[in-house]
């Protein structure tokens, strides 16, 4: 590699130290001291930089806090891709899932220091929740894409892919809000699954389809 190549490179790697560091020192101030007595500026001062250079990383405080949970949208959509072709693409859903949380290595929230926590205190601040959903969202996106790849098809035109990620979202979701009412940080692997096993189960089998039909039919009239 020559010199130009490597200025680039460590730049990069500067960069990434710098956001690191202050989304730690968020995560853990937001956890020690409460969302809402904690500011931009005490952030800052904690990594050791000004309030500018926050901005350039981040939009908020919420953002920063919640930053080390990105990755994991993107550790799910990876064991998604490396699914079998063939399989359904909810049950490839189910089963990216579970292998993230089965994986020591990628580290899932029951398994990460104080994820727990914030998971806490973000049923509880509206705009730490908010933050959080803007990464959900950004996480679906991908696993639309994903989907449609894995069955040939367009988003823009095909509805399947977008409610097959919804469904499973969904039972994430679900499990996720379950695991941190109830208090039990190591339940989340079985909260999980009895989630995704109720989308399975009677909550689409109960009806019968002539009734579902019947509706549609009234909707449109």
């Amino acid at each position: 590699m020559s010199p130009e190549e490597k200025v680039p490179e460590r730049r990069s790697r500067k960069a990434r130290r710098t956001r690191d560091t202050l989304a730690r020192a968020a995560f853990e101030l937001v956890l020690d001291r409460g969302l809402r007595n904690v500011t931009v500026e005490e952030i800052a001062e904690a990594a050791d930089v000004d309030r500018r250079t926050f901005s350039r990383y981040f939009a908020s405080k919420e953002a920063a806090a919640l930053d080390s949970l990105r990755g994991d949208g993107d550790r799910i959509n990876a064991a998604l891709r490396s699914r079998p072709a063939g399989e359904p693409p909810l049950l490839a859903y189910r089963r990216a899932v579970l292998a993230w949380l089965a994986d020591p290595g990628a580290e899932p929230w029951h398994r990460r220091p104080r994820i727990f926590d914030l998971l806490v205190v973000a049923e509880e601040e509206p705009t730490l929740y908010a933050a959080f959903h803007h990464i959900r969202v950004d996480a679906q996106e991908d696993s639309i894409g994903i989907v449609a790849d894995r069955l040939g098809v367009d988003p823009r035109h095909d509805i399947r892919p977008a409610v097959a990620v919804a469904a499973g979202a969904g039972a994430l979701l679900a499990a996720q809000a379950a695991w941190v009412r109830g208090g039990r940080p190591e339940a989340l692997p079985a909260l999980v699954t009895e989630a995704f096993d109720a989308l399975s189960a009677d909550l689409l089998t109960a009806r019968d389809t002539t009734e579902d039909t019947a509706e549609a039919e009234e909707a449109t009239s």
